[in-house]
C-alpha cells in the first residue's frame, strides 16, 4: 500500500496501523528485516473489518507469536496482521454431546489453554504446554509435542477469508496429517483461523497441572530455551527423528554468523546475538543438503521463511 492507502485504511479502524515495522521485535528469533506494513487489530470484528477494507492486490500475512516464522533481512512485502494482542478471549465452551470443551481465539497462546484446561478439571490439552506459538499457528501446522497433536483435539474451528467473510468448519472439512492441515476442498481465497473450540475430558485438574509441569521440566531439559529460536525447524521422517540425522552429520554447534545449530539439541538453531536471517536460513540449507547426502533423507521445515533476501 502507498501511504495515501495506508492513511485513509487507518482512518476507519480501531487497531493500529504502523509502516516498516521491525519484524525482529515479532519472531521468536529475533532476527529479519521490517514489514512494508503492520496491522494489530483491536479484536475480531476489526480483523474482519480491516480485511474488509484492504486493497484486493494487498498481500497479507497472519502472523502470532513468530514462533515458526523467520523473515528475510530484506523485509517483507504486504501487509502483516498481527492476532496476538487482539485475538485474545478464552472461555468455557459446552459442547452439547461432545462433552466439555475450551474455546479460544487464534491469538492465544497454546500454554495458556492447557493451564487454563486443567484449572476447570479439562484434560487432555496438557501437550499444549510445550507448543510456543498460538492456537492460530497451533491450527495451522497441527502443532504437537510429546505425543499429542492440535487437531487430536479439535471439535470445530472458526476462519475468516481474504474478504472478511467468517466460515465454522470442523475437522471433517481438512486433510490433516503430521504438522500438516489442508482443505479438502480448497477455498479460492486463502483462509486463516481465528479460533477453535478444544473437545476435553472431564478429569483432575491437580493431576493434569502435575502432567503439564513434568512436560515443562523435561522441555527445560532438552530445548536451549536460553536463546532465541523457532523451536523445531524440521519435521520428523517417519520412524526417525531430524535431531539425531543433523547431529550424525557432525552439525551440532556449527555456527554461521551468529547463528549456531544448538549444541543442546541439533533440530534447533539459536540466535546467539545479532544473527542475520540469512545466517539462520544457510544453517537450514546446510542442515537439509548434509542429511540429504549422507542419507537420502530430504528434511521437511516446519518453520516458515518469507520476505526480500538483502542484496546489499
Amino acid at each position: 500500500m502507498n501511504m495515501a492507502e495506508t492513511d485513509n485504511l487507518a482512518a476507519g479502524l480501531r487497531g493500529e496501523l504502523r509502516r516498516r515495522e521491525p519484524m525482529a521485535a515479532h519472531v521468536s528469533w529475533r532476527a529479519g528485516g521490517a514489514a512494508q506494513t503492520a496491522y494489530f487489530p483491536a479484536d475480531l470484528d476489526d480483523l474482519v473489518g480491516f480485511l474488509r477494507a484492504l486493497p484486493a492486490g494487498e498481500m497479507v500475512h497472519m502472523t502470532g507469536l513468530g514462533s515458526n516464522l523467520l523473515v528475510r533481512d530484506g523485509g517483507l512485502r504486504g501487509t502483516v496482521i498481527f492476532t496476538h494482542r487482539a485475538l485474545r478471549e478464552i472461555r468455557l465452551d459446552h459442547l452439547g454431546a461432545l462433552g466439555g470443551g475450551v474455546y479460544a481465539e487464534a491469538g492465544v497462546a497454546c500454554p495458556k489453554v492447557a493451564r487454563y484446561s486443567a484449572m476447570n478439571d479439562l484434560v487432555g490439552a496438557e501437550f499444549l504446554a510445550g507448543i510456543p506459538g498460538t492456537v492460530g499457528g497451533a491450527l495451522a501446522m497441527n502443532a504437537g509435542c510429546y505425543g499429542g497433536e492440535t487437531w487430536d483435539i479439535v471439535a470445530h474451528v472458526l476462519t475468516v477469508d481474504r474478504t472478511g467473510k467468517m466460515r465454522a468448519r470442523t475437522r471433517e472439512d481438512y486433510e490433516i496429517d503430521y504438522r500438516s492441515v489442508r482443505l479438502k476442498a480448497p477455498h479460492p481465497l486463502e483462509e486463516w483461523f481465528v479460533a477453535a473450540s478444544f473437545k476435553l475430558k472431564r478429569g483432575s485438574g491437580a493431576a493434569s497441572r502435575s502432567k503439564i509441569t513434568e512436560l515443562l521440566k523435561q522441555r527445560i531439559a532438552t530445548q536451549p530455551l536460553g536463546e532465541p529460536n523457532a523451536g523445531s525447524v524440521f519435521r520428523n521422517p517417519k520412524g526417525d527423528y531430524a535431531a539425531r540425522l543433523i547431529e550424525a552429520c557432525g552439525l551440532k554447534g556449527r555456527a554461521i554468523g551468529a547463528a549456531m545449530i544448538s549444541d543442546k539439541h541439533a533440530n534447533f538453531i539459536v540466535n546467539r546475538g545479532g544473527a542475520r536471517a540469512a545466517d539462520i536460513e544457510a544453517l537450514i540449507l546446510l542442515a537439509e543438503q548434509s542429511v540429504k547426502e549422507k542419507f537420502g533423507i530430504a528434511l521437511e521445515r516446519e518453520v516458515r521463511i518469507v520476505g526480500e533476501r538483502d542484496e546489499g
